[in-house]
C-alpha cells in the first residue's frame, strides 16, 4: 500500500462510484417485491390450471363409467328380454328348464366377457383366501379340509376377489 495522497483519492472515487452504480436498499425491495408479485401470480394461475384439471379429470371418469355402466346393461338386457319370456310360456317342465338354462349361459356369457371367472373349488384344499367354510361335513372318503359341497359360487374379477365361494368342509369322521 502506498501512502501518495493521490492514489488514495482515486481509490476512494472508484468505491464511491461502486455503491453509486449499487441500487438502494429501497430500489432493491421495490425489485424483490415486484418479482414476489409476478410469482404470486403465477402460482395463482398454475393453482387454477391445476384446480381445472381436477374438474375436467373427475368429469372424464364420470362418463367413462357411465359409458361402461350403459355398456354392461345393454348387454345384460337380452338375456332379461329370454329370462322373461322363458317365465311367460305355457311350456312344460323340460322347454322351460332349456330356456332358463340357455338364459344362464348368457348370464355367464356376460360375465365372462367382462373378465368375471367362477372359482372352481369342490373337490380342493379349503383355500380361505377364496371361500368361507360355513359348515362342515363328516369326511366319507374325503381328505380332511376338502371342500365337498359349494353353496354359493364364488368369483374372481381378473386377478381379484369379486366374491368369496360359500363352501362345507370334510372333517375327520369319528368312529
Amino acid at each position: 500500500m502506498s501512502n501518495d495522497p493521490l492514489l488514495k483519492t482515486e481509490a476512494g472515487e472508484a468505491e464511491i462510484e461502486d455503491a453509486a452504480a449499487q441500487p438502494s436498499l429501497e430500489e432493491q425491495l421495490a425489485a424483490a417485491t415486484a418479482r414476489a408479485d409476478e410469482n404470486y401470480e403465477k402460482f395463482l394461475l398454475a393453482a387454477a390450471d391445476f384446480d381445472n384439471f381436477k374438474k375436467r379429470l373427475s368429469r372424464d371418469v364420470d362418463a367413462i363409467v357411465a359409458s361402461r355402466r350403459r355398456m354392461l346393461l345393454e348387454r345384460i338386457l337380452p338375456v332379461l328380454d329370454n329370462l322373461e319370456r322363458a317365465l311367460q310360456s305355457n311350456a312344460d317342465g323340460d322347454s322351460l328348464r332349456g330356456g332358463l338354462e340357455q338364459t344362464l349361459r348368457g348370464f355367464e356369457a356376460v360375465l365372462a366377457g367382462e373378465g368375471v371367472k367362477p372359482i372352481e373349488i369342490k373337490g380342493e384344499p379349503f383355500d380361505p383366501r377364496v371361500a368361507e367354510a360355513i359348515g362342515t361335513s363328516d369326511s366319507d372318503g374325503a381328505a380332511e379340509d376338502t371342500v365337498v359341497e359349494v353353496t354359493q359360487k364364488g368369483y374372481t374379477l381378473g386377478d381379484e376377489l369379486l366374491r368369496p365361494a360359500k363352501v362345507i368342509v370334510a372333517k375327520p369322521s369319528r368312529e
